[in-house]
């Protein structure tokens, strides 16, 4: 017998197909956004059995999503792709940085203010960080139920940074100042240094911020494993197929929790309102203050 679909599943299996297409056609972050378009495609087929408890997708939602293990294995392969020495060549950076993120208080604040309570406004106003894996391990953390439209807005406001930056930039600078050439002259830092870096943070913010050891964690493990420059196999598995095939998993188990009866809700359309001003007052606040 051939199952009724209704119109709200026909309106998700649209929302999956503009993602997918948005992957293939417009090469909008495809790595996540494509598995988290097919994603929604599966967990919105009715009768299916991969949504049933024993189900293949229940399986990695209960491995990997309640665990918040495949943001942590990915931020393992991000590690393992970053390069410190910059930061630790000029640490003055990292003050002009934080300016950045003047997005995440702001939007927790209008957040709170719309009615969100604290948690929820928290995970929300991480998509200011402009770091998909990190929304996605805080918001499964403090509203696993807003996961699925957080991750959306993330990962699609951060494919858009070439569209929502420019004007705010040309808004909030003079055309000699966009001329600018910023000279950059990169200084040797001692090897010792590269590899004590990841132990020193790992252990600092482990006792200061027990909280948010596992995500620090993890990515200074993965540059360990790089700078320590004796396991380069680890360094490439944590790099490639580690963090390929979480992003694999993450895509399509986020994407198949974008259920018509959870997703179409009125907070959805706040939270993608809420992530662009996330965005924006990250721009601003960068220009002015960075």
């Amino acid at each position: 017998m051939i199952p009724v679909i209704g119109l709200d599943t026909l309106l998700m299996f649209a929302v999956g197909g503009l993602l997918i297409y948005l992957a293939i056609a417009k090469e909008y972050e495809p790595t996540l956004l494509l598995p988290i378009g097919f994603g929604v495609l599966l967990g919105n087929l009715p009768n299916s059995p991969m949504n049933e408890p024993e189900g293949l997708l229940h399986i990695l939602i209960e491995f990997g999503i309640d665990t918040e293990l495949f943001p942590l294995f990915i931020f393992i392969g991000i590690g393992a792709m970053m390069d410190f020495r910059p930061l630790l060549s000029q640490p003055i950076f990292a003050i002009l940085g934080a300016a950045g993120q003047l997005g995440i208080f702001a939007t927790l604040i209008l957040a709170t203010l719309v009615g969100f309570p604290l948690n929820e406004a928290a995970s929300i106003a991480v998509i200011g960080a402009i770091d998909g894996p990190t929304s996605i391990y805080v918001s499964s953390l403090l509203a696993p139920h807003l996961l699925p439209a957080i991750a959306v807005t993330a990962y699609s406001y951060m494919s858009l940074v070439p569209i929502i930056q420019p004007p705010l930039m040309r808004l909030f600078t003079t055309k000699a100042e966009r001329r600018i050439r910023m000279e950059y002259a990169p200084r040797p830092v001692p090897r010792s240094a590269v590899i004590a870096f990841p132990i020193i943070v790992t252990v600092v913010v482990g006792v200061l911020v027990p909280a948010s050891a596992p995500l620090v964690a993890t990515l200074m493990f993965g540059s360990l494993l790089k700078e320590s420059g004796v396991v380069p196999q680890l360094a490439n598995t944590a790099s490639n197929e580690l963090a390929n095939l979480s992003t694999i998993f993450l895509g399509l188990t986020v994407g198949s929790l974008m259920q018509a009866d959870t997703f179409l809700q009125v907070d959805t359309l706040l939270i993608l309102l809420l992530g662009l001003v996330a965005f924006a007052f990250d721009t601003v606040a960068g220009i002015l203050f960075g």
